[in-house]
């Protein structure tokens, strides 16, 4: 991509830091009240355990809170929840960064397998699916790779929905309509999804349309910081320069629904053309096919109760345009990944399964900013997981090995480099309950991942980051042992929930500057060079959020809710890059089954421990956001609701992202809609 000479070196200026968001990005600050003590969390445990009794940090967006949720890409709606950020990267691009890490350490899934898409190649990189789309998204905090592999070392987002149904709809008939409007980007989304019954099939079709402006900035988009050392002005223009975004994705699916289980197929479809901010002339668009095949068989006896199968096939396109509007760099990500689990037989309180899963898939870059060669991924992982529990105390255990292999022809070399990686994970933990509705866990975790792709094989002149990024064929694999406390209160008028945790790296993988700069001669611009080498790492933190009823007829609660959370992340070099600042967040909350509304300020406290002189502090800031919903109608699921953000339009910058330094989060925003569910 080619930008022009002002914004090129501003981005370039600002390597190493940044925030940007798109208009759902400032309502996604708010933290929602946590779904309650029976959600039954299935991501990390194939047999299910219940959110309230999990020895690892859990989080859920429901059905009923995705209806009426910002219209936002995914890194943007869960920004602002415990322990998880965004890359902020774009209105169109942004992924979820959980506790302070990112890229190749989150696994994003679709039902449980991955996305077949390029989003960790690069932050400008847009995730392949939708929220809109889900009806239940679940959150792993923390390591996760026995069930879902290396790339889940640091934390899983799962985006289920029911494309394939798993059970007759009741009635014959249900589904969900939504539409809503923003201000601060003249905004306009809508989704359905209907779900039909007939006989011993069922079928699904949904849809989702989303279209913003660039949206307002409450400030010039460089930061003073930034600005200062730069030695230039800061201009008001405001709004954000080149943050649209245009989003089309619609699927269908069926199954045969029997008594002993089902099995059916889906296609979706997704079209998404957003403006880069970092190059203002700079746009990308992105589609993607992909089908997917899901099954479960109940067995009447023996050792398992169930098998369960899914397998998904993905094209993904990649395409960023020039100022001349043509084509320049290309992206392609072709490839399946597929799973089967045979669910233990539950007995006497312990319940488990064993599993298998496999991935292959290419990815390949054209073009003359391609800095990644084309290179093909195999990786083959069995693992078993296993759950005791006594009613008062209980252990879990798990183990898991993976063999990935990676091959590809260096930038400028001529001839194939194959890397091979056998990594094991493993897991214990023993929980509590000491007392009614207390919760007690405590859980050690060893996990293994392989270098990326892009760790291994970059060389090459990276835009989004501003920088030319050197990989490293000779990286081994990352190793981490986590230690985790957890402890689940729920009785009365309070519950709450609180994890802490530290972790130790052997041969983290760090991207650190050399002190050498590279000549850009199409743009006859210097980068920094930044190569990929290994370290020890430490990472420490918690997370803790709760809720207290201070008054309560029947159904009717008003409720102080409060959430925080920290991290500290630290290398042999130094300061890790990017990690985010401390957040505490209060509310006050009504519910009933007519009317809730919500006032909540939310304060993210200033970061002045950076990774090198590319990354600049980032000054804190407090948000104040008001929500209501009302419910009209005694007899149909109708919800209109309005919310307003960032009420004294305050100049807010989101550390995790390469891009805070020249784009601000949106200003002042209203949010209106209406959902209907039937």
């Amino acid at each position: 991509m080619r930008a022009s000479t002002v914004s090129r070196s501003l981005l370039l200026a600002a390597a190493g830091s940044s925030a940007l968001a798109g208009a759902g990005a400032a309502a996604a600050q708010s933290t929602q009240t946590p779904t309650q003590v029976d959600d039954i969390i299935v991501t990390g445990a194939p047999y299910g355990v219940s959110q309230r009794a999990a020895v690892i940090a859990t989080d859920v967006l429901d059905e009923e809170t995705l209806a009426t949720a910002p219209a936002a890409s995914l890194g943007d709606l869960l920004n602002g929840r415990p322990g998880v950020r965004s890359t902020d990267f774009a209105p169109g691009a942004s992924r979820p960064v959980i506790r302070g890490l990112s890229g190749p350490r989150v696994q994003v899934l679709t039902n449980g397998i991955g996305l077949i898409d390029a989003s960790s190649v690069s932050p400008d990189h847009a995730v392949a699916a939708d929220p809109a789309e889900s009806n239940r998204i679940e959150i792993i905090r923390g390591p996760a790779t026995l069930v879902y592999g290396g790339s889940a070392i640091g934390g899983v987002v799962n985006i289920l929905d029911d494309r394939i149904p798993t059970k007759m709809p009741e009635g014959g008939i249900d589904g969900v309509v939504s539409a809503q409007a923003s201000s601060v980007d003249d905004g306009r989304g809508g989704f359905a999804r209907v779900t039909a019954g007939a006989g011993n099939f069922a079928f699904n079709v949904d849809a989702v349309k989303r279209e913003t402006d660039d949206y307002d900035i409450p400030s010039p988009a460089i930061s003073q910081r930034l600005a200062d050392r730069e030695g230039v002005e800061r201009e008001d223009t405001g709004s954000q320069p080149n943050s649209y975004t245009d989003l089309e994705a619609w699927g269908v699916g069926g199954s045969y629904i029997g008594d002993k289980g089902f099995g059916g197929v889906s296609y979706k479809e997704t079209d998404s053309e957003y403006g880069t901010v970092a190059e203002e002339s700079v746009f990308i668009q992105l589609h993607q096919e992909r089908w997917d095949a899901r099954g479960e068989y109940r067995f009447d006896d023996g050792p398992f109760s169930a098998i369960r199968g899914s397998y998904g096939h993905a094209k993904y396109t990649h395409t960023e345009f020039e100022d001349v509007g043509e084509p320049g760099t290309i992206f392609n990500s072709d490839g399946w990944e597929g799973r089967a689990d045979l669910i233990q037989r539950e007995r006497n309180g312990w319940n488990g399964a064993v599993g298998v899963q496999a991935l292959s898939r290419t990815f390949e870059a054209i073009g003359e900013e391609a800095f990644v060669p084309t290179v093909d991924i195999d990786e083959l992982g069995i693992y078993t997981v296993q759950r005791i529990d006594r009613g008062n105390h209980g252990f879990e255990g798990g183990l898991r090995y993976d063999r990935r292999e990676l091959k590809g022809t260096p930038i400028g070399g001529d001839s194939e480099v194959n890397r091979e990686f056998d990594n094991w994970s493993a897991s214990a933990a023993a929980f509590l309950r000491p007392a009614p509705g207390l919760f007690l866990g405590l859980s050690v975790a060893h996990n293994e991942r392989a270098p990326s792709e892009v760790e291994l094989y970059a060389d090459g002149v990276h835009i989004a980051t501003a920088a030319y990024e050197t990989g490293d064929l000779s990286l081994d694999t990352e190793k981490v042992n986590t230690l985790e406390g957890t402890a689940h209160y729920d009785r009365g008028r309070f519950t709450g929930d609180l994890h802490i945790y530290h972790s130790w790296y052997d041969g983290f993988i760090d991207e650190r500057a050399t002190g050498e700069t590279f000549l850009f001669e199409e743009e006859n611009e210097e980068f920094p060079v930044y190569q990929f080498t290994q370290t020890d790492a430490k990472f420490y933190g918690f997370e803790a959020e709760g809720s207290y009823a201070v008054w309560q007829d029947g159904d009717r609660t008003l409720s102080l809710e409060g959430a925080a959370d920290y991290v500290h992340a630290e290398t042999d070099f130094g300061p890790a890059a990017r990690i985010p600042p401390y957040s505490v967040t209060g509310r006050i909350a009504w519910t009933s089954p007519r009317f809730d509304a919500s006032a909540e300020v939310r304060h993210v406290g200033e970061q002045d421990r950076v990774a090198n002189e590319f990354e600049l502090p980032t000054d804190d800031y407090t948000l104040l956001n008001l929500s209501a919903a009302v419910r009209p109608f005694a007899q149909k699921d109708v919800t209109l609701f309005a919310e307003a953000r960032n009420l004294t339009n305050e100049e807010a910058r989101e550390h995790a992202s390469f891009l805070k330094d020249i784009a601000p989060l949106p200003g002042r925003n209203l949010r209106v809609g209406v959902a209907y569910r039937f």
